[in-house]
């Protein structure tokens, strides 16, 4: 009986740790890099190649220590891409010294206090009857609604941007990838 229960356990021991392995290796990649749950958001961000703008910025910023805090943090992360469409010579000029606040007040308008992830994020956009008011950590407020599927968030200045990957989960919170660069009033 006892050397039964044994190999049980080891059985289940092994297959706990096979679907650990498992889950180690299926990860969600970002800008060619897997992204680890057990990574904070900086550690993650600085791997994906989509996202070599925001973490200049975020470096510009001064951010990098809270953003490896402890959170948890919600991040709408804009691509390089996003940060393409803007108009010409405004990132470079955002990452001027002398422009620190304007390019802090933008990056924590990306940032929710809080992990609002994608399940959670359906349901308050449900219980708001189609949209929810999400409060950022720079005081201003975005806009969240879901259409044909599809997750937008829409700035205080009208502009709407994408959900183009939800849930990527880091030790510290959880980024969604977003198509567009979320500008405060």
């Amino acid at each position: 009986m006892q050397a039964k229960f044994s190999r049980l356990a080891s059985l289940a021991l092994a297959a706990a740790l096979s679907v650990g392995a498992v889950s180690a290796i299926a990860q969600v990649t970002v800008g060619g890099a897997p992204m680890y749950a057990t990574k904070d958001i900086i550690d993650n961000a600085v791997n994906s190649k989509d996202h070599t703008t925001l973490v200049a910025a975020v470096k510009a910023a001064g951010l990098v220590e809270t953003l490896k805090g402890p959170g948890p943090f919600t991040v709408f992360a804009p691509t390089n891409a996003a940060f393409a469409a803007l108009p010409a010579g405004t990132v470079d000029t955002l990452l001027k010294p002398e422009n620190k606040g304007t390019l802090t007040t933008i990056l924590t308008y990306h940032v929710v206090a809080g992990k609002v992830d994608a399940k959670s994020l359906m349901k308050m956009i449900d219980d708001g009857k189609g949209m929810a008011s999400l409060k950022t950590v720079s005081g201003g407020t975005l806009v969240a609604k879901s259409t044909g599927g599809m997750v937008t968030v829409t700035d205080e200045k009208g502009g709407t941007a994408n959900v183009t990957i939800a849930d990527v989960y880091q030790s510290n919170g959880v980024i969604h990838v977003v198509d567009k660069v979320l500008l405060p009033k």
